[in-house]
């Protein structure tokens, strides 16, 4: 039986200010187990874009909470996602990552699906007896649950799970401030960041909604902005963090970049400036003087729980992560823009989806080495138990430097490991 106490995994006194976390949450596997059964197989999850499927027919395939996916259009149209498993003998039926296909091929025996995942052909199928797919046992498997909000489609292998839009609460406000950048669209951008950290995937959720780390894990990048000719030379950001329910949260600040959509810096050129006004003043007549200023001059971290972060910056980037492992986890990345958006902010903001973001860009190598920094202290100093997340405890209006956000998340995280079955081994006699 397994000796982890899931009711003492946090330590929470709000009278005296204090949030701690227990540091055996990273590195134990009956957690890591935990969170694999009572969050990731129950929570919904990010699994792609309306843009990634631009035709009858495309499809992609990627990893989705531990399960293989097949993301798709069929020729009516319709958008469905199916386990990459063939109901035969359980190969993988589509190995290619994207394409376009009007039919599914198991190469292990020849069969195959439509892209509506009805099982249409198969060798020796005469010694099949006639009604032996009458209940589509021989059809590809759909997820339990598909569901989209403004092209962001999510699934969740919980067939009891609510409705997307009850689950993401306050994140459906955030969403609306990054599909609302385009009156056209917004899009995948093609090219995708992929790379591993040997640390657990919570500590890349705090990371990604963490101010406070800033200026002393970036100051490289501060002074890079320092140094740049018109580039505002303030190395803090100024702003607001907030719980949206469910666990997902955020911080909203302004800060010194520019933003393709409609922020406008000296660096891109005085000649740039009246385009980027043009684009301001679209969004003031469609969304008012408030929101468009939201939208365009204001950047955002948002977390989706549990694994979905959307940073809107410089660029509007999409990272989603999955742990393999307690000290293991795995990144992808996406940039999106809108889909009208002229070449040189296309640029721009690939710029800095690279610059910043990118595996070899200012900020993710600084905070892949703090991450895999935490790890290894978690297990090299085994006596030290707790991790601190009390900043900002019990302010009225948490800033971005506070870790409001993050124990946000972490309140959430914990209601749902305590869930976990216990098992009670049988013993003989």
């Amino acid at each position: 039986m397994s000796d982890v106490n899931f009711l003492k995994l946090l330590d929470v006194d709000r009278d005296a200010g204090v949030f701690r976390v227990a540091r055996k949450s990273f590195v134990d596997n009956d957690i890591f187990q935990a969170e694999r059964s009572q969050i990731f197989d129950r929570c919904w999850l990010y699994l792609g874009h309306t843009s990634e499927l631009p035709k009858k027919g495309s499809f992609v395939t990627r990893p989705v909470g531990g399960r293989n996916v097949i993301f798709n259009r069929d020729v009516a149209g319709t958008v469905h996602a199916f386990l990459n498993s063939c109901p035969h003998r359980g190969a993988t039926v589509c190995r290619e990552p994207a394409g376009n296909a009007k039919n599914f091929t198991c190469s292990y025996h020849g069969w195959v699906f439509g892209a509506d995942g009805k099982m249409r052909d198969l060798p020796g199928i005469e010694s099949y007896s006639e009604g032996f797919n009458g209940g589509g046992c021989a059809d590809l498997v759909a997820v339990p649950r598909l569901e989209q909000y403004r092209d962001f489609w999510f699934v969740c292998f919980d067939a009891e799970a609510v409705t997307l839009v009850e689950y993401l609460a306050g994140a459906t406000e955030y969403l609306d401030l990054v599909a609302d950048q385009s009156e056209a669209g917004m899009e995948i951008i093609s090219g995708t960041q992929e790379y591993a950290i040997r640390a657990n995937w919570k500590l890349l959720v705090e990371n990604s909604i963490d101010g406070y780390h800033a200026v002393s894990t970036h100051a490289t990048y501060f002074d890079y902005l320092k140094n740049m000719n018109g580039v505002l030379a303030q190395s803090n950001v100024v702003g607001f963090a907030r719980d949206l329910g469910n666990g997902h949260a955020v911080v909203e600040y302004s800060a010194p970049w520019g933003r393709p959509v409609a922020n406008w810096v000296p660096a891109w050129g005085e000649e740039r400036k009246g385009e980027i006004d043009a684009v301001f003043d679209r969004l003031v007549a469609k969304h008012g003087d408030q929101r468009a200023t939201r939208i365009a001059k204001n950047s955002r971290n948002l977390l989706i729980f549990p694994n979905l972060v959307i940073v809107d910056g410089m660029s509007v980037t999409l990272r989603t992560f999955y742990p393999k492992q307690p000290d293991y986890m795995e990144v992808t990345a996406w940039a999106i823009g809108p889909s009208e958006e002229k070449d040189w902010l296309r640029k721009n903001r690939l710029n800095g989806f690279l610059e910043f973001f990118g595996p070899g860009g200012f900020a993710t190598p600084d905070d892949v080495e703090m991450l895999e920094h935490c790890q290894r202290g978690y297990a090299n100093a085994r006596e030290a138990a707790w991790n601190d997340l009390s900043r900002g405890m019990n302010k009225a209006e948490p800033a971005t430097v506070d870790e409001h956000q993050i124990r946000t998340f972490w309140s959430r995280w914990h209601a749902l490991v305590q869930q976990a079955p216990r098992v009670i081994p049988l013993h003989a006699g």
